[in-house]
């Protein structure tokens, strides 16, 4: 039997229940996963989702939420936003107290009408600005949001790369011209122009063709805003069309996964990410050990984001105690500072905001030899005040 079953996930649970004699097993809360575990986003919902139970195992063993265990029941959305919008309203029938996922913008805007319409919590783990900026009172990010990233990104082409000209290359879906718009502005901000704007195919495998407009243009740097496969694609192509200046991007570009397909081509990207492995410090190292055990594999930012939006649960429903109630979960968490002391599973130190966006450490990557190495550590907005 796969370890996603329900009846696994809350075994540690009711073991522990059973070795009390008295002890009868409470009511499970039921989380749903909205995850991609089938087409183009399937990396990305798969270390979601493996993320997201080894959280909820966990937090099971340690006594669930308020002595109740977590239910978890994911989904593949196979990466269709019509799918994901068909299963978020399988999740509300079935009374999920929270949902988990999507990974991938365009099936959030989707799924998260749902969610919204009916009040229940949904913790996503999107990056697209639009997500926030639509005053949805239900919707959490487990990562940053476009337009607290792009900045980032900005300061190090600009400060250290001190580059005057930028290609920006995207892809045509919500996340990469949400990615495109807010890096498009914090250039012009300061004063950086944009000498080429490639938009690419989500699918897309030839590029020949945007490599080839990238070099003609002749800018300082060049801007990679890509789903994980067709960034590996486009790397190997910059490589093999003998492409020389740096190569700057956001999590995504130095993911596990496009390192792992683009071998030798990864080697020099310098990206901004919100959650890496390698990550100095000693929580996160904990977590990697662990998820590395259980998977045999290193995880990535979605792995992580699948195991902190958990665990952000977690912290929210210890707030409330004993009141299981949808609203005042929202409520709760908005506004909400966890420390990695009280929580270790949320890894860092971590803020919400009124909207649902959060703010914590973030670190400057670059890949050498095959591996992500942080060259620069950056502090959460309210810490560096």
């Amino acid at each position: 039997m796969s370890r996603s079953s329900p009846s696994l996930l809350t075994l540690a649970f009711a073991a522990a229940l059973a070795a009390a004699p008295a002890a009868t097993l409470a009511q499970p809360v039921k989380i749903a996963g909205l995850v991609e575990l089938s087409g183009p986003g399937a990396s990305a919902g798969t270390n979601f989702n493996n993320g997201a139970k080894l959280a909820i195992r966990e937090i099971n063993a340690a006594g669930g939420l308020n002595g109740r265990p977590i239910e978890y029941n994911p989904s593949d959305t196979q990466t269709n936003p019509g799918v994901a919008k068909g299963l978020a309203q399988r999740a509300i029938d079935d009374k999920a107290y929270v949902v988990l996922g999507p990974v991938f913008s365009g099936s959030i805007l989707v799924s998260m009408q749902e969610t919204r319409r009916s009040g229940v919590p949904n913790i996503i783990g999107g990056e697209a600005a639009a997500i926030t900026q639509q005053g949805n009172p239900f919707v959490f990010r487990t990562s940053f949001t476009q337009a607290a990233a792009m900045p980032k990104v900005v300061r190090y082409i600009k400060d250290y790369l001190k580059a005057k000209s930028v290609v920006v290359m995207f892809a045509n879906s919500d996340f990469g011209k949400g990615g495109r718009d807010a890096i498009v502005k914090d250039l012009a901000a300061a004063g950086i122009k944009v000498l080429a704007d490639i938009s690419t195919d989500v699918p897309q495998v030839d590029f020949s063709g945007p490599v080839l407009r990238a070099k003609q243009a002749n800018a300082d740097v060049l801007f990679v805003y890509l789903h994980e496969e067709e960034s590996a694609r486009v790397l190997r192509e910059l490589r093999k069309q003998g492409y020389d200046k740096p190569i700057v991007g956001e999590t995504t570009l130095a993911n596990e996964k496009v390192i792992e397909l683009a071998g030798e081509a990864a080697n020099g990207v310098v990206a901004h990410v919100g959650l890496t492995a390698d990550a100095p410090n000693a929580t996160v190292q904990a977590f990697a050990k662990k998820y590395e055990a259980e998977y045999k594999a290193r995880p990535d930012h979605n792995a992580m984001k699948g195991y902190t939006g958990a665990w952000a649960i977690k912290a929210a429903q210890d707030k409330l105690g004993s009141k299981f109630d949808q609203k005042a979960f929202a409520d709760t968490l908005h506004g909400a500072q966890f420390t990695a002391k009280a929580y270790p599973g949320l890894l860092f130190d971590v803020r919400y905001d009124d909207k649902g966006d959060l703010d914590r450490e973030s670190f400057i990557v670059k890949v050498v030899n095959g591996r992500a190495q942080v060259i620069e550590t950056l502090k959460p907005v309210w810490a560096a005040k």
